[in-house]
């Protein structure tokens, strides 16, 4: 970024490693520096309203579904302390939960939507991996192995899962007797409805099997008042039962029990997890605008989509296991953002939309589309400094067209095509930029996480609408609800 002004950072680099590179956003027919000056007044009044809510709880304007004033805790959730969403006794609970989990139950099926399931399946694809339940029983430490459903109405899905249960309890017979299943479904009304088909389709299948012993496990809201009937089926047959807290709602929720649940059963370092969100927090919490990560990320894509026209953002992730982490985001920028009116009553359609795809295997499908397409896209790039694996190729064929690939790193072949892609890109003045974690683990996740969840926090200060409602979501739902009650009538 060549100029004048020198107090504007070209990239955001933590103590952590954490890097945020948006030196590609700037350039011919892309942003200049002025915007963000001309911006600046905005981004104050942004910086504010986020330090009011995390003093206050609250966000200007926001209300409940029912009309009624809402909290917003989420900024909270990094600091383990009483009053808090996670606090030292929700912390000592994930613990013994996964504790028994490990010495006791043999799968659990994790069962939400949305908010319930996106962030899990993140903690599961980077803390467990695609080959968890192929493991033996040593190689997950004792975790069992874990399961999806609910975040569909797909039938095949769950008799798909219920069989290999049924292959898992006979693998595991005359050791075992019964194979114990935890049910774990999550909703914060309790009435989800493809949370609870599935949860009834396992609880009846499992339950008509002498070669299970089922288990169930409830995280919903707690609160009488709130009426869930979930939270009043697991109080009548003494379930098991994690809160899902007043003030966090379903897309910023990873970081509390919905989400925790999941790191719980696979081992993760839970305090680690939030211990990475808190830097951010930190981090983001400097006096100087132009040095807060969070508020530049949302800065810059506000710049970029209201006044260059870019709509769409490609959440584009190098490496196999960041794919879910894509779809996360998703939920995230959608619904935070994609809304009708700002919060003074006017209709604005404000709104990005988001487009998850993973390096190197989306080079070979949408990169063309970035490439040589309608310039209405930033590519957000995520890459893992150190990916884990070791694989050097070797030269098993005498042929010529094979000899480059000899002492070959994969990893050094995912981060070139990275950066292969961002040059190419840059090249044609295209819209992109780059987040660094120095490592997959639950600290930069927690990082990244919470970053996010911040960003999206501040671009709907800079819209003025509120990021933390979802009344378009409430449309097909009262829709649905009707033609769910009137079926067969």
């Amino acid at each position: 970024m060549d100029g004048e002004f020198v107090n504007i950072p070209e990239k955001l680099v933590l103590n952590s490693g954490f890097t945020f590179d948006y030196t590609n956003m700037f350039g011919t027919g892309r942003l200049q520096e002025s915007d963000l000056l001309e911006l600046e007044a905005q981004m104050r009044r942004a910086d504010a309203a986020i330090n009011e809510m995390r003093a206050s709880g609250t966000a200007f304007n926001h209300l409940s579904k029912d009309g009624t004033p809402e909290p917003v805790y989420f900024t909270r959730l990094p600091e383990i302390k009483n009053g808090n969403p996670n606090t030292p006794v929700s912390l000592q609970k994930l613990k013994d939960f996964g504790d028994y989990l490990r010495a006791n139950v043999d799968a659990v099926v994790f069962l939400g939507v949305g908010g319930s399931y996106l962030g899990n399946k993140v903690l599961f694809d980077i803390g467990a991996g695609p080959s968890w339940n192929s493991m033996g029983e040593k190689r997950r430490s004792g975790y069992p192995r874990i399961y999806f459903s609910g975040n569909n109405l797909d039938a095949g899905q769950c008799e798909e899962i219920m069989n290999e249960l049924r292959y898992w309890s006979v693998h595991a017979w005359p050791k075992k007797k019964r194979f114990k299943v935890m049910l774990v479904p999550i909703s914060k009304s309790g009435s989800t409805m493809e949370t609870l088909a599935s949860f009834i389709y396992f609880y009846e299948a499992c339950g008509k099997s002498v070669m299970f012993d089922t288990e169930v496990t409830a995280v919903t809201d707690r609160n009488p008042e709130a009426g869930s009937p979930l939270y009043a089926l697991a109080e009548k047959h003494g379930w098991r039962c994690f809160d899902i807290k007043n003030g966090i709602g379903g897309r910023f929720s990873v970081l509390t029990d919905p989400g925790l649940v999941t790191a719980a059963a696979i081992g993760m370092n839970v305090e680690e997890l939030l211990s990475g969100a808190g830097n951010m927090e930190a981090a983001c919490r400097t006096q100087n605008i132009y040095e807060n990560p969070a508020l530049m990320n949302a800065a810059l894509k506000y710049i970029a989509a209201a006044k260059y026209g870019c709509h769409i953002e490609v959440f584009m992730g190098y490496g196999e296991r960041l794919g879910s982490l894509g779809q996360w985001y998703v939920q995230l920028l959608a619904e935070s953002l994609g809304k009708r009116k700002n919060r003074s009553g006017e209709t604005v359609y404000y709104g990005r939309t988001p487009v998850p795809a993973v390096g190197t295997t989306d080079m070979h499908a949408q990169t063309q589309l970035h490439q040589d397409g309608i310039r209405n896209k930033v590519v957000q790039f995520l890459q893992i400094k150190n990916m884990p694996g070791d694989v050097v190729l070797g030269m098993p064929f005498d042929e010529p067209a094979f000899k480059k690939y000899n002492g070959l790193k994969m990893n050094d072949a995912l981060a070139m095509a990275l950066d292969s892609n961002a040059e190419a890109l840059n090249s044609d003045n295209r819209f992109n930029a780059r987040y660094v974690l120095p490592e997959m683990n639950a600290y930069h996740l927690g990082e990244l996480f919470y970053f996010l969840m911040l960003s999206v926090a501040y671009e709907g200060e800079l819209a003025n609408v509120d990021a933390f409602d979802q009344p378009g979501v409430e449309a097909y739902k009262k829709i649905m609800k009707a033609k769910f009650i009137g079926r067969g009538n």
